[in-house]
């Protein structure tokens, strides 16, 4: 932006002037001052030299005392010429320098007055320039414009009005931003949250035509489309239900209620959840570590959590295979790994298994691709972090810190 004098560096300039002026106008007086002296004690001089010659008899003592006198005398002799002492200079000469130096004064003085009023003049229209700038900017901003750099950089009032709206529009323009982002977010959303659905419906609905189309079904057959009926139906309820859970985080209006938990408790519920499920593939889990050490968070939240992460590592694990839960703690932060041996993850699919929908190739088909994500959510808003190592073949592991506050 080009450098402007600012309203405030005129106000300052026009201090400098005055003081200038005042400071010229003193300088005046002590010129006017001192020639105005030295032409009278010059009179002066010459009096008393001619009344030394004419009366020698007056000594100088005499002539001093008379000068330095304090009494007044009244004396009808200058007015007989016309002099008032009070008004008039007995010199001439004095006159004409009052005249000249009164001239001078007045000049300055009127330079003065017309350097304050086109200083003023100056100062009302760049005011003006800025206001109406500022006006205008407003009108762009109102009419959805909000790639404008309106930063000023002087620190008069309209500049800090200026850079006032100027933040405000850059708040507006993440607003704005944000608010195209969420429509983006929603959109692609809806889109996953139907492609999600649309699926498993399909499947239920043309099981379900079978059966209707077919009464003379064989029972297995009718018992294997049931079974898968109900199978996609558990899919369908755990979809909403993560997708119900997530809304209400992004909505914020999940209120934690944390309370001390011992490690022991958390990771004894989770374990219970899947129980039946490592049951199916024979897998057991190992836990190692200070189990006694207590967290601050919410009990029912953080279980959900790491039961979502234990179901992953179960999903991603060989059969009669086992699942590794180490708890270790230190200054900042107490720290949970879950571990599975199981087929792992690529390294580029790494940075995207916590988003929504991602499913990997190594995902099981009945996978949704939502409980990492929620997993993720769950413990990041009340105040832990998570991240995750993988190795190809080797397994995963889901490392899950508390911190200490």
């Amino acid at each position: 932006m080009q450098n402007k004098i600012g309203l405030k560096k005129m106000l300052i300039i026009s201090i400098i002037i005055i003081i200038a002026f005042i400071t010229l106008l003193g300088i005046l007086y002590q010129i006017q001052y001192r020639a105005y002296t030295i032409q009278f004690n010059e009179r002066l001089n010459c009096i008393v030299a001619e009344l030394q010659e004419k009366y020698p008899n007056i000594s100088q003592d005499d002539i001093i005392q008379i000068f330095n006198s304090t009494e007044k005398e009244e004396n009808d002799f200058f007015r007989e010429y016309g002099i008032n002492l009070k008004e008039d200079a007995l010199l001439l000469k004095n006159d004409e320098l009052f005249q000249r130096y009164w001239i001078l004064n007045l000049g300055l003085v009127i330079s003065l007055g017309i350097s304050l009023v086109i200083i003023f003049v100056i100062y009302n229209h760049k005011k003006n320039e800025k206001l109406i700038e500022i006006t205008n900017y407003i009108e762009q901003i109102n009419q959805g414009n909000y790639s404008l750099d309106i930063a000023d950089n002087t620190e008069d009032e309209l500049s800090i009005l200026k850079n006032e709206v100027y933040k405000t529009t850059i708040m507006l323009k993440e607003v704005a931003e944000n608010a195209r982002n969420q429509e983006l977010s929603l959109k692609n959303s809806l889109e996953d949250i139907s492609h999600q659905l649309k699926t498993p419906l399909t499947s239920i609905m043309i099981m379900l035509d079978n059966m209707i189309d077919n009464p003379e079904m064989d029972r297995q057959t009718r018992e294997e489309f049931v079974k898968d009926c109900k199978k996609e139906i558990t899919n369908i309820h755990f979809l909403v239900q993560a997708l119900l859970k997530l809304s209400k985080f992004d909505a914020n209006t999940i209120q934690f209620h944390n309370e001390s938990i011992t490690i022991k408790e958390l990771i004894g519920e989770a374990i219970d959840k899947v129980s039946v499920l490592c049951d199916l593939k024979n897998i057991e889990i190992h836990i190692t570590g200070k189990m006694e050490d207590t967290i601050l968070c919410d009990y029912r939240w953080q279980v959900e959590a790491i039961t979502n992460l234990l179901k992953n590592a179960v999903e991603y694990s060989e059969k009669a295979n086992k699942i590794d839960i180490v708890c270790t703690k230190n200054k900042l932060y107490t720290q949970i790994e879950i571990k599975d041996y199981g087929k792992g993850i690529d390294s580029t699919e790494l940075p995207h298994i916590f988003e929504r929908f991602y499913k990997g190739s190594n995902s099981s088909k009945d996978s949704v691709g939502i409980g990492l994500a929620l997993a993720k959510t769950i413990i990041e808003k009340n105040s832990g972090s998570i991240f995750v190592e993988s190795e190809l073949e080797k397994g995963t592991t889901f490392i899950i810190r508390y911190f200490k506050f």
